[in-house]
């Protein structure tokens, strides 16, 4: 497996998240990274102690000769327990990264409720890559609904074309739930896309992360866009592979994935 940086690599560089796995393991996802042949890993900070923990990383990471090529700051509800306060997560996360020799830090928007850490998060953001030299790239959400009617659950919003962001994260299935085309999206943020979750959805209200071609975004459209501007970012597998209960189902998705990013972005 080749190395960040290294010119045999292809561009851009198709990875996993280790979210893909879940309920698995790291490890699980490092194992399966390595077999498939996809060039590296997307460490999710959550409730796993491997996946905060540089020192364990770095050994899988060596184990299976998987680099570690992005983290995702533990922004999810059910990290609300991990690290501490939103800031703390967010340098934490950057310190897990620049251990590890990723490039990129994946952030979500503050929710709402966080009404100090949102004030202050797109000046803030930018405070922190300008001191620490790492890419903060900030994710597309989505409103949630409840009884049919949206909840604006993020601040300064779900949107991140209008916000002065840097460096965005265009997620496909969160465009799916928000009721907007990803290829198009892409389009919008230009210069800015720095970061790609490969996965699809039908436009459900539930965020689906369906592997890329099981829904209706035009997933195949906007990596051959991807590949025909010269993007040299990360594109990473976020799969929902929880249902996937059938012998071999998990691993049928993540090569299915990998393949469909191979194909379309013109690396098969």
């Amino acid at each position: 497996m080749s190395e960040p940086g290294d010119a045999r690599r292809p561009v851009p560089a198709v990875t996993l998240s280790t979210s893909s796995v879940y309920p698995g393991s790291c490890s699980d996802a490092f194992e399966a990274a390595a077999r498939l042949g996809y060039d590296g890993v997307e460490v999710m900070v959550w409730t796993d102690p491997v996946s905060r923990d540089p020192v364990a990383l770095r050994r899988l990471s060596a184990h299976y000769g998987v680099p570690v090529l992005s983290v995702h700051a533990p922004t999810l509800l059910l990290t609300q327990r991990v690290w501490g306060d939103p800031w703390t997560k967010l340098e934490k996360s950057v310190e897990l990264a620049q251990d590890l020799g990723a490039d990129v830090v994946v952030a979500h928007p503050p929710f709402r409720w966080q009404r100090e850490y949102a004030a202050g998060f797109v000046a803030g953001v930018k405070e922190v890559v300008a001191r620490t030299g790492t890419t903060v790239a900030v994710e597309n959400m989505f409103p949630w609904r409840a009884g049919g009617r949206e909840v604006l659950a993020y601040s300064p919003g779900w949107d991140v074309v209008d916000e002065d962001y840097d460096d965005v994260t265009l997620d496909v299935s969160h465009a799916a739930t928000s009721g907007s085309d990803s290829r198009d999206l892409a389009r919008r943020l230009a210069g800015r896309l720095r970061h790609v979750h490969l996965t699809d959805g039908n436009g459900s209200a539930k965020d689906e992360h369906l592997v890329p071609g099981r829904g209706r975004q035009p997933v195949a459209e906007l990596l051959a866009d991807l590949a025909a501007g010269g993007f040299t970012g990360h594109v990473v597998a976020e799969i929902n592979t929880r249902r996937a209960k059938a012998p071999g189902a998990r691993e049928k998705d993540l090569a299915d994935t990998l393949a469909f990013a191979r194909r379309h972005l013109g690396q098969a």
